[in-house]
């Protein structure tokens, strides 16, 4: 049984940090080796989104303006039928004054009828202006729905070779998360999120923590070896263990992983 997190020594802490970082390691590489694929398909599927909101919004437009061209050609048919009601009274009028009268609302109602139909017109004009902007979008979606088909076919053939793996790893770096204690766990994925290679542990090898060319004190390396404290390399800030450490760790996850 796993030893209660209150009762770990320095030791375990060490070895408990440096499996999380082997695990977590493995998965970067594993995500690693299916490059920049999550992004296109994620990029594919944002530009898609867009599209679709775009065509969207102009066939809303569309119908807009289909809803405007009936009040407008309604519109037409009261003026229509107002001209005709005038001519109607012209014919009866008593007077000159009267018949003026008249003849300016049948002009109004005729202004009225043309400023409608340039309306209508205008209208008419915008809606197939939108609806080849639409052909040209549909086009251009289908073409790149096909690209995301074809692009999450292959990110998703990479994660089915890996999947079995990946899980098992995930399920250990929860599992090995829990014996840390909170304060560790959060300067380990603090250091992991700043590194460019996610190394938030690393072992001492030739006398400088790896991938550093600053030599350790011979003092500090003694330290680091005892396993009696957690040593953070001045340096790169990354916590430090002992190559043996390393090496026993590493051995430990080759055979978790080679029963899988």
């Amino acid at each position: 049984m796993a030893k209660k997190q209150q009762e770990l020594t320095v030791e375990d802490k060490l070895r408990a940090l440096f499996d999380l970082q082997l695990i977590d390691s493995r998965i970067d590489e594993i995500k690693f080796t299916r490059g920049e694929l999550p992004l296109e398909v994620e990029d594919l599927e944002d530009e898609i989104a867009g599209i679709e909101t775009r065509i969207s919004g102009l066939t809303d437009k569309i119908k807009d303006f289909d809803t405007r061209i009936k009040t407008k050609k309604e519109e037409i048919k009261t003026s229509e039928a107002q001209i005709k009601k005038y001519e109607k009274q012209q014919e009866n009028v008593r007077n000159n004054r009267e018949f003026d009268a008249l003849t300016k609302e049948i002009e109004y109602q005729g202004l009225e009828i043309q400023l409608a139909n340039k309306r209508i017109k205008e209208f008419k004009a915008k809606t197939e202006q939108y609806k080849e902007t639409i052909a040209s979008a549909d086009e251009k979606l289908t073409s790149l729905k096909e690209h995301l088909k074809h692009k999450k076919g292959e990110l998703d053939s990479l994660i089915a070779e890996t999947k079995k793996e990946e899980d098992f790893l995930n399920s250990k770096s929860a599992e090995y998360s829990k014996n840390i204690e909170d304060r560790l766990l959060t300067a380990y994925k603090r250091i992991r999120s700043k590194v460019k290679n996610g190394l938030a542990v690393v072992p001492v090898e030739r006398g400088a923590s790896s991938g550093s060319y600053f030599t350790i004190p011979p003092q500090m390396q003694m330290e680091i070896a005892q396993r009696k404290k957690i040593v953070i390399d001045e340096h790169s800030g990354r916590i430090l263990v002992d190559a043996d450490l390393a090496t026993q760790e590493k051995e430990k996850l080759q055979d978790l992983l080679s029963n899988i």
